[in-house]
């Protein structure tokens, strides 16, 4: 018996047992259906959840932030109600007066009354034509000064094209009263006429025409053409020019097939811009002193500031707004294709 007894103990050694994780065994670690725990097996991972601390916790309180966030429309508020009570009222004023009469009448008599007159017709012709001319003017003198100055090497070409950028912050009266120092009836071209001829007066009296008119707005307006042409040839590749010019083309035909067709949405961005600005100019025609000339915004201010008749200046104000907008919304999708 004590050598039997012997032999089990040999067999069955006494000692500590082996490592467990805490919380007993971890079945499926060992051997397939032992439930045993294989030594050097990794313990199964936990299941996460809110308990877990892990990112699963987290969640709950994220989203009962998010829904405490602040939506975006009411950041949104503050700016749209300082753009409706600086602007929009003031435009919805001018629209409300338009369709009030001051003899009580019906609401559209002064549409009806101002758009039957005279002088809303010379008025509105007057305008439109000065418009395009200054346009086209601008068009074809700003693409010129743009190609001599970005292609045609000369010094000082970079300061001039940085005084184009000055030159868009002069008030428009500026320019008119410089034309009047150079070509007024006492300007400096009739001074020296009457001095060396002895004459009573001098030849140049066209500023109060609306060729002087048509003059001052080409020559305000042309920088607002160059600008965008400048940015459009300085994207311009060179290397097609070169070629262009290495197999015989001549200038002309390289400005016609190689520059135009790149220039052509610049174009059309500063003319757009132009037609809107010269519609609604008012400065120039007033300081050429041009008194045969009346645009509409002439007509709005002598409608209300000469004549108090406010209905008949709100209606030519309407008029004028809607063509603005008109012509702006073409600026915008113009300039857009342009990728200014």
């Amino acid at each position: 018996m004590g050598a039997a007894a012997s032999a089990r103990r040999n067999a069955c050694p006494v000692g500590p047992a082996p490592d467990r994780p805490s919380g007993g065994a971890v079945h499926g670690a060992g051997p397939a259906g032992t439930g045993e725990f294989a030594p050097g097996a990794a313990p199964a991972p936990r299941p996460e959840g809110p308990a877990s601390g892990t990112a699963g916790g987290t969640a709950a309180p994220e989203e009962a932030r998010k829904g405490w966030a602040v939506p975006r429309s009411v950041w949104a508020l503050p700016p749209v109600a300082a753009l409706a009570l600086l602007f929009l009222y003031p435009l919805a004023l001018v629209v409300q007066q338009s369709l009030t009469p001051d003899n009580g009448g019906g609401a559209f008599d002064a549409y009806a009354r101002v758009f039957g007159s005279r002088a809303f017709h010379d008025a509105l012709g007057t305008t439109v034509w000065l418009a395009v001319g200054a346009t086209l003017g601008c068009l074809v003198l700003g693409f010129t000064l743009a190609l001599i100055i970005a292609f045609v090497p000369f010094p000082g070409a970079r300061a001039v094209a940085k005084f184009i950028d000055v030159f868009l912050s002069f008030p428009s009266f500026l320019i008119t009263l410089a034309l009047l120092f150079l070509y007024g009836t006492v300007g400096m071209a009739n001074g020296l006429v009457t001095e060396f001829t002895g004459a009573a007066e001098g030849p140049f009296h066209f500023l109060t025409t609306p060729w002087g008119v048509l003059l001052a707005e080409i020559t305000y307006f042309t920088p607002f053409v160059i600008r965008p042409l400048l940015a459009a040839f300085s994207q311009l590749d060179t290397a097609q020019l070169e070629v262009a010019a290495g197999l015989g083309a001549r200038p002309a035909r390289i400005v016609r097939q190689v520059i135009l067709p790149e220039a052509l949405p610049a174009l059309g961005a500063g003319g757009s811009l132009v037609l809107v600005m010269c519609l609604n100019e008012f400065g120039i025609v007033l300081f050429t002193g041009a008194k045969d000339v009346t645009t509409l915004p002439m007509l709005i201010y002598g409608k209300a500031i000469l004549e108090s008749d406010y209905p008949a200046a709100c209606v030519v104000a309407v008029v004028n707004i809607a063509i603005s907008v008109g012509l702006f919304g073409l600026y915008r999708v113009v300039s857009k294709r342009a990728g200014a």
